[in-house]
């Protein structure tokens, strides 16, 4: 049982794939902790799949929609929040990364990750190491694999 969770929020990036978005959506209402959708979404986000995924969680996540990249880096860099790029063109394992309490997880589109700017803008760039010759992972699975090691780590140091 998760007594208070870190305060660690995950932002998708203009995400592609509703039931993607749903799942997060699920798994952050699950570990109490907040998402951020950067629009535009590929998708109505009260899209029926999106619901499907997310069933009746989605009443319980903390969901905050930023009209634009704009909007939400200003959001953020007020807060005083570090962005954390997951990226199949990062180096840095995030396994090798120490996350800290108030971490945004990023992850970009399915189709496209993040543009050039948004890779700059990030404070850490991590990559979830894979087998040669394996593209990418799920956006919802690598979202789970980072929030799992951000709450270990978060946790070990508590």
């Amino acid at each position: 049982m998760i007594d208070s969770a870190p305060d660690l929020r995950i932002a998708l990036y203009q995400p592609d794939i509703p039931g993607n978005t749903g799942t997060i959506l699920r798994m952050a209402a699950c570990f109490g902790i907040a998402v951020d959708v950067i629009e535009p979404a590929g998708f109505d986000l009260s899209d029926r799949s999106l619901k499907r995924a997310g069933m009746d969680y989605l009443e319980k996540a903390a969901l905050t929609r930023h009209a634009d990249w704009q909007q939400f880096q200003e959001w953020r860099l007020s807060e005083n929040r570090r962005l954390l790029l997951f990226s199949t063109k990062a180096s840095e394992p995030y396994t090798a990364f120490t996350f800290r309490k108030g971490d945004i997880l990023l992850l970009g589109r399915e189709s496209a990750g993040v543009p050039d700017d948004v890779h700059r803008a990030a404070d850490a760039r991590l990559i979830i190491p894979m087998a040669p010759g394996a593209r990418s992972l799920n956006l919802a699975l690598s979202a789970a694999i980072a929030v799992g090691e951000a709450f270990r780590q978060l946790s070990l140091s508590s």
